[in-house]
């Protein structure tokens, strides 16, 4: 919990934060008191600055140099005193243009609302494919491959389609691989796949004396059919426009911070953090579970279409990021994407 700043604090502060994302130096006293209009003696705001270091909202550099804002000023001025400036028509343009709807897959889209993020933060653009559990299952296909092989072909609501071979220690003829595909569709067409799984978990449960043999191996095909399927893909957009912002400036700090990019299951978690969280969500700093992003911030939102396909997308850029502007672009993009994803 942060203790109570006075209002002459909280405008001091939120002066100095902003005045440091705009020119990424140090802000000093003088700075404050030439730049706003606060009819306050550079005296009275090197005291209050002087408490504001003490309570962990600023620190110095050097010695005699101004203060820049620590974690927990950004997180104060994120949850207490950011202006959020509406992205405007230009961001709904985007996605009603051409580039975003004209006969692209979903994954493709998806690509291309990354781009749009980048552009219009100068920072990097993530997007989460849907993941596979939180898909809408459509229909499935059982093809016999050999007398101990079967071919599971599922399709969800957004066209997506995954395969998978499964071992099968009982001979099934083709007849018997038709009707277990009709029963399987006709009980299970519109679930999540989540939703598909608990069913078939709950119906394995049931005495099998309940069920005739068809129903019990259309269960057990079911089950391996959806068990073990790799997590949806990420796609990053501008990763190189971080590297242009001073504080990745190191060799170092760029060969981090493109690890991290690198591997795919560290952004999946990364974005999994963000999951269930209605709105917006900022992540600062060390509220990442990773060091490589150390110094960046994550500000994500979810997306949802009218057929229930779900995502996680936003701006990785480093902490001294223009909240004000990223949050609202985010948010916007997110609920535009929904939108828009399934038009033609």
């Amino acid at each position: 919990m942060f203790e109570e700043l006075s209002e002459r604090a909280r405008k001091i502060l939120e002066a100095i934060i902003e005045d440091f994302i705009e020119t990424g130096e140090p802000v000093g006293s003088r700075s404050i008191t030439r730049r706003h209009k606060m009819n306050l003696s550079p005296a009275t705001v090197r005291n209050v600055m002087a408490d504001l270091e003490e309570g962990g909202y600023l620190y110095s550099p050097h010695t005699s140099a101004g203060r820049i804002p620590t974690e927990k000023g950004y997180r104060f001025y994120v949850d207490s005193l950011a202006h959020f400036r509406e992205p405007g028509a230009q961001l709904e343009k985007e996605f009603e243009s051409g580039a975003f709807l004209d006969g692209l897959g979903l994954g493709e889209r998806l690509q291309r609302a990354g781009r749009i993020l980048s552009a219009s933060s100068s920072y990097a653009g993530i997007v989460s494919a849907p993941s596979f559990d939180a898909t809408v299952f459509r229909h499935i296909e059982f093809v016999k491959l050999s007398e101990q092989k079967i071919l599971a072909v599922l399709v969800s609501r957004s066209g997506s389609v995954q395969n998978k071979v499964i071992d099968c220690r009982e001979t099934i003829t083709g007849s018997e691989l038709e009707k277990i595909t009709n029963f399987v569709n006709s009980r299970l067409t519109g679930l999540t796949i989540r939703e598909v799984k608990n069913v078939i978990l709950r119906e394995m449960a049931q005495d099998k004396a309940l069920y005739d043999t068809l129903c019990q191996r259309a269960f057990q095909l079911s089950q391996k059919a959806f068990e073990d399927h790799p997590e949806g893909e990420v796609f990053i957009e501008g990763a190189s426009n971080i590297l242009e912002q001073p504080e990745f400036a190191s060799l170092e700090r760029m060969k981090k911070l493109f690890r991290a990019f690198e591997q795919k299951s560290l952004l999946v978690k990364l974005l999994d953090q963000c999951r269930n969280t209605d709105g917006f969500r900022v992540l600062i700093g060390s509220e990442f579970e990773f060091l490589e992003l150390e110094g960046c911030s994550l500000v994500t939102s979810t997306y949802t279409s009218a057929s229930g396909i779900s995502g996680i997308l936003g701006v990785l850029g480093p902490s001294r990021m223009p909240y004000s502007v990223v949050i609202p672009l985010v948010y916007q993009t997110g609920r535009l994407v929904g939108r828009f994803l399934e038009q033609e």
